[in-house]
């Protein structure tokens, strides 16, 4: 009796013990569980200080590869104060962001409406054998083919105008979204599905619930090779097609360049189209991609 009455309180202390700790392990698992946000010290380390590093490494090359006369001929590589002049001088024509814009307009436009006929479209193929053993292999092949390949024939359908600037960006990037939701659908879970249709989720509603929200990541990453796309299409469409009435845009300004022979523009015009890219990157998709991994708990810190 002695022995028993011994035994027992020693393992409900023990188990009291167990019990305490767990809770103390789960209100610290809740505690540091969410997102915190990193000292401006280490963003500017870790994020800012490595792309202007790379930038000025840039700038020392091209500057050296001038003044040591590695190439020693302008008209083939300019020195970084000829192409900063050239900066300066569209600036104070005030004709620097008119470039812009009208290549982000068109841009920007194109892939919305890629965006609105390639979303539909990759949900069909996905979830439609009939449609994906029909359509499937041919948005392969229309991804795969380089989009200046449809400027001459999109300039003879629709003239040299806007739309046929958007018929170009189309073609180039609605395949892209399309394939990228098709592999996104392709990797949900079949578990999830299941789950879905036993909580009554169908049609609609299934496909709004359960299907886009498990195929977002692949469906991301069709977005943003659809917006490579489309701002590759619409640069190879203003460098073929030029008219007064479309504007000057930054792949005209590129072309304008060779024309006139001035290697500070061309290379303006790439430099411009390039910051255009890793903007958007930067304002759009990084930021949708680093939510999309935070609510899935893959990114803790940003």
């Amino acid at each position: 009796m002695a022995s028993t009455e011994t035994t027992g309180p020693v393992k409900t202390s023990g188990g009291g013990q167990d019990l305490a700790g767990l809770e103390a392990g789960l209100d610290a698992l809740e505690t540091h569980a969410g997102p915190t946000r990193p000292p401006v010290r280490e963003v500017l380390v870790q994020k800012v200080l490595p792309p202007v590093t790379a930038v000025l490494l840039v700038l020392v090359v091209w500057q050296a590869l001038v003044s040591f006369k590695v190439v020693d001929d302008p008209s083939k590589l300019p020195s970084p104060s000829a192409v900063w002049d050239e900066v300066r001088e569209a600036w104070l024509q005030g004709i620097l962001l008119d470039y812009i814009w009208t290549s982000v307009s068109r841009g920007l436009l194109g892939f919305l409406l890629a965006l609105v006929i390639g979303t539909p479209l990759g949900l069909i193929v996905a979830r439609v054998r009939f449609v994906r053993a029909a359509i499937g292999p041919i948005l392969s092949g229309l991804q795969s083919l380089p989009s200046v390949a449809w400027v001459p024939p999109a300039v003879i359908w629709l003239g040299l105008n806007n739309q046929m600037m958007y018929a170009v960006i189309l073609l180039g990037a609605v395949p892209s979204i399309a394939n990228g939701l098709v592999s996104g659908v392709d990797q949900v879970p079949p578990l999830f599905l299941r789950a879905g249709r036993t909580l009554g989720a169908t049609g609609m509603r299934h496909t709004w619930h359960i299907v886009l929200p498990a195929a977002l990541p692949g469906y991301l990453a069709g977005l943003k090779q659809g917006w490579a796309f489309s701002w590759r299409s619409l640069m190879a469409a203003e460098i073929i097609a030029s008219s007064p009435d479309l504007g000057v845009g930054l792949g005209q300004l590129l072309e304008n360049g060779r024309n006139a022979s001035s290697m500070s523009m061309v290379f303006l015009a790439i430099f411009l189209i390039l910051i255009v890219g890793i903007a958007i990157d930067l304002l759009i998709f990084s930021p949708l991609e680093r939510r999309v991994l935070r609510s899935r708990g893959l990114l803790v810190r940003s």
